[in-house]
C-alpha cells in the first residue's frame, strides 16, 4: 500500500505558494506510506539550450562546488549550484549523455535523480513529515508537483526503492499498486537497454515507460500501452515538464479521487489529502474512470 499526491496550478499566481499548498497533501498520505517519501517538483524552468539535474549523495556536506568545477572545465560553460540537504540542483550548458558520463567518472557515488528543464526530484527514507522538512518542500515554487509515500512490500526500504522514479527528461512516475508481471518484463527491457537498480516493481513501470518513449510514443501513448502490457494493479501519476496524467488499471482496485477548480487539479489517493486546498468544498470531485488516461497541463 502506498500513497499517491499530485497539484497541478491552474492559476499562476498561486505558484509561488506551491510547496505550502502541497505538503499537507503529502504528510496525508503517511498512513498509507511511513517507509519513504518523495516528490517531484516542476519550475524554475531553464533555456532549451540548458539542463537542469538533481544530484543526491549520502553525505549530507558533500562538496558540490568541486563537482561543479569540473563540469565548467569540462564543458566550457558556467555551472550554477543550489544545495538542499543531501541534494544539490545544477544548471549548465550541455548534452545530457556527455553530463552523466563526466559525473559517473567523476564519483560514481553520485545519484541523478532527475534531468530535464524543469523537474526536481527529491526522495529519501523516513516519514514523509520528516521527508518534507528535510528539503524545506513548504518554501518550494513551481507550477505542479507529483508525490509519494511508500510503505514496502516487494523490495526493502531505500532510497533508491522510494518513489518517483525518473523515466526520461522532465519525465517521472509514482505508482500505488503491484504488477504481477515485473520480473518477465525486466527482463524483455533489460535486452533492450533499459537498466534497473532495485528489484522494484514500479520501477519497472518506469522503465517501461521509458523505453516506449524512447520509441517515439507520447506520453498519452506510452500510458495506453501500459494498460495492455501491464499486469496486476496500479493507479500510476506521471508528471512532465507540461503538467501530469493519471491512470487506473482496467479493474481500478487501488483508490484514487479527483478535484478541480478554476485555480488547480488535485488528485490523491485518499480524499482527505485533498481537504486542505483551498476551495475544495466547492471543487468538483471524482474517481477517474477504470483504464483511461487523464492528463492536465499547458498547451
Amino acid at each position: 500500500m502506498c500513497g499517491i499526491v499530485g497539484l497541478y496550478l491552474k492559476n499562476s499566481a498561486l505558484e509561488s505558494q506551491l510547496g505550502k499548498l502541497f505538503e499537507p497533501m503529502l504528510i496525508a498520505m503517511t498512513g498509507r506510506g511511513p517507509d519513504s517519501a518523495g516528490f517531484a517538483i516542476y519550475g524554475d524552468e531553464v533555456s532549451e539550450d540548458m539542463i537542469k539535474l538533481t544530484l543526491q549523495h549520502e553525505d549530507e556536506h558533500y562538496p558540490w562546488h568541486i563537482l561543479a568545477e569540473k563540469l565548467e572545465e569540462e564543458f566550457k560553460t558556467d555551472v550554477s549550484v543550489m544545495h538542499n540537504a543531501n541534494a544539490a540542483v545544477l544548471k549548465l550548458k550541455a548534452d545530457e549523455t556527455s553530463v552523466r558520463e563526466t559525473i559517473a567518472e567523476f564519483d560514481p557515488s553520485i545519484r541523478i535523480m532527475s534531468v530535464g528543464r524543469s523537474i526536481e526530484i527529491l526522495k529519501e527514507v523516513g516519514l514523509p513529515e520528516q521527508i518534507a522538512e528535510r528539503f524545506t518542500l513548504s518554501g518550494m515554487k513551481g507550477s505542479h508537483i507529483v508525490g509519494h509515500t511508500r510503505m514496502a512490500t516487494e523490495s526493502g526500504v531505500t532510497m533508491e526503492g522510494s518513489h518517483p522514479f525518473s523515466t526520461g527528461m522532465d519525465l517521472c512516475l509514482v505508482h500505488n499498486g503491484s504488477l504481477s508481471n515485473h520480473n518477465r518484463l525486466r527482463e524483455e527491457l533489460q535486452k533492450e537497454g533499459i537498466q534497473f537498480e532495485t528489484e522494484n516493481d514500479s520501477e519497472v513501470a518506469a522503465g517501461y515507460l521509458t523505453w516506449r518513449l524512447r520509441q517515439g510514443a507520447s506520453v498519452q501513448e506510452a500510458l495506453e500501452g501500459a494498460i495492455e502490457d501491464l499486469d496486476g494493479f496500479f493507479t500510476f501519476t506521471v508528471g512532465t515538464k507540461d503538467g501530469f496524467a493519471v491512470v487506473r488499471d482496467p479493474i481500478a482496485c487501488k483508490p484514487a479521487v479527483m478535484a478541480e477548480t478554476e485555480d488547480y487539479v488535485a488528485m490523491a489517493s485518499e480524499y482527505h489529502a485533498l481537504s486542505t486546498l483551498p476551495g475544495i468544498e466547492n471543487a468538483k470531485l471524482w474517481e477517474p474512470d477504470p483504464g483511461k488516461v487523464y492528463f492536465w497541463g499547458k498547451g
